[in-house]
């Protein structure tokens, strides 16, 4: 019986959602394999976050150190190889986030390992790791089949699948970290927070988003006084930044942001593929076009064919309204 590992990513004491998701799809390989479902948690002080994946996980491996707090790619590096070369799990699963694009090539090559990174789906067939990942700007989905080898490291791009529901309480394994594990060429120094005001819209959980439908950026306080009404954060499409009305910060998409909020509201935005890219995986998904044809409405919950602004204004009006009587 060999391992599926999946390596927890967490982020000033909170595990970031990317660990969840993979641990979902973790979970699907490990059934379909007769496998180990393995999470593998890199810190310092982490007694906490490796309890709360025992749910998710049939065994938590644990390896904790001082140069291990915060992450650095190298440190991560010299635990893994380690680890992979011991266990010899059958796949290693990577977020595809800042973490992994600087982690896992390096890591790759120092096992030999074949890399598939940035997938959006990923299956084991007749021993073979079959990836699917998007090319040409997500006009294309290719599917490839790595070479075969005793390791493989997927990375898998946030948001692209659900996280499960918690099951029996896996086992925690602590590790030894290694002797060679020290300071390298590379170091933490801090977070850098956004400046007051601004915010990670990939973190909100209520999106109301813009396009060009909306003409002018004088007409944007329409946007962002229904935002203020739900309670949530402005993003847009591609056009709007390219004519500087909203920061780069704000974009959702390819290009852009991807986010899954809870309620996601298009205002006045076509719906192209490279949008609909980065929101697809929102949990509501709310559309305000004038063009039936729109192509947002093939992945919107509920469609209004209207000119937004007369519904933007009129919506958020009974917001307020509802607010204010406590409803």
């Amino acid at each position: 019986m060999r391992e599926i590992m999946v390596l927890a990513e967490h982020r000033m004491g909170e595990m970031r959602d990317i660990t969840h998701e993979m641990l979902a799809k973790g979970r699907e390989l490990a059934e379909a394999q007769g496998d180990i479902l393995v999470a593998m948690l890199l810190g310092s002080g982490v007694e906490v976050l490796a309890d709360a994946l025992t749910p998710f996980a049939d065994k938590v491996l644990v390896v904790e150190s001082p140069e291990l707090e915060n992450f650095n790619s190298e440190a991560y590096q010299e635990v893994l190889k380690l680890v992979i070369r011991e266990r010899k799990p059958r796949i290693t699963l990577i977020g595809h986030t800042s973490y992994g694009i600087d982690l896992a090539p390096a890591l790759a090559i120092d096992i030999g390992a074949p890399l598939a990174s940035d997938c959006i789906d990923f299956m084991i067939e007749d021993g073979r790791v079959r990836v699917t990942r998007q090319i040409y700007g997500g006009k294309i989905n290719v599917e490839a089949i790595l070479k075969e080898a005793e390791h493989h490291i997927v990375t898998v791009r946030p948001a692209t699948f659900e996280p499960g529901e918690p099951g029996p309480r896996g086992n925690i394994e602590r590790l030894e970290p290694p002797a060679t594990l020290g300071p390298g060429r590379k170091a933490f120094l801090e977070y850098v927070e956004p400046p007051p005001g601004e915010v990670d819209i990939s973190e909100a959980e209520i999106i109301v988003s813009v396009g060009r439908g909306i003409k002018d950026e004088k007409n944007l306080p329409l946007i962002t006084g229904l935002a203020d009404a739900l309670k949530g954060e402005v993003g847009c499409s591609r056009p709007i930044v390219d004519k500087y009305w909203l920061p780069k910060e704000r974009q959702v998409g390819s290009s852009g942001k991807t986010v899954k909020p809870k309620l996601y509201l298009a205002a006045g935005i076509s719906g192209s593929f490279q949008h609909v890219m980065g929101m697809k995986a929102s949990g509501l998904i709310v559309a305000i076009n004038k063009d039936p044809k729109a192509p947002i409405f093939r992945i919107a919950d509920y469609g209004v064919v209207d000119d937004l602004f007369k519904v933007v204004p009129a919506l958020t009006q009974k917001i307020n309204e509802l607010r204010q009587s406590g409803g």
